[in-house]
């Protein structure tokens, strides 16, 4: 007797997160923090004592931001810190593996994202604008990750990644790999921040 498969995650919370129709009520900020600090970027191929987690590349990409558009309101804060915060349940899939599955991973990571946001208060999805400034200074995270950590060329991450602004030493100092704790802690405490301070 054959059974459905099961398409939920169940959570350190106790939370159960269905992948096909999550619902915010089954998001908790415990969860994703504890998730993306242990999800390494470029697939652990990067230099380092410790993995350089999403969870680290999340507040590298917000620090980006924050440099690009100093006046940015909270809420886009916020959304900018939750741009990769699926990666909790699904993984951080490399570029060249979603170009070969295609639009199934795209639709499942698009309904765990609106689900975050709802939950932390957000529209379930950003407006254009954000969304390109989103992937804007996500491509700027990284080129500094390819070619400081992951041993890319500058040659080859100019093809791949463009040209980054130049950026100071607030933001050059986030690509020095933390302990999972460490990740941990301030990806949870900057959430919180941004989610309860409506003055960001």
């Amino acid at each position: 007797m054959s059974r459905e498969p099961r398409v939920w995650q169940r959570m350190l919370s106790g939370r159960r997160l269905d992948l096909l129709d999550p619902s915010p009520l089954d998001v908790e900020l415990e969860d994703i923090a504890h998730g993306l600090a242990r999800v390494a970027r470029w697939n652990g191929q990067t230099a380092g004592s410790h993995i350089f987690s999403v969870a680290q590349h999340s507040l590298l990409v917000e620090a980006i931001a924050d440099q690009l558009d100093p006046a940015m309101p909270r809420a886009s804060r916020l959304a900018v810190l939750l741009h990769d915060s699926p990666e909790y349940v699904i993984g951080d899939i490399i570029s060249p593996f979603k170009a070969v599955i295609g639009d199934a991973y795209k639709a499942i990571e698009g309904r765990l994202l609106a689900a975050i946001h709802m939950h932390f208060g957000l529209k379930p999805e950003p407006a254009a604008p954000l969304r390109r400034f989103i992937k804007r200074a996500d491509r700027q995270a990284a080129y500094l990750e390819a070619t400081r950590l992951a041993g890319f060329t500058r040659e080859e991450a100019l093809k791949f990644f463009g040209r980054p602004e130049p950026f100071g030493r607030d933001v050059l100092a986030l690509l020095e790999p933390w302990p999972i704790e460490v990740a941990q802690s301030r990806y949870r405490a900057r959430v919180e921040a941004l989610h309860a301070d409506p003055s960001g």
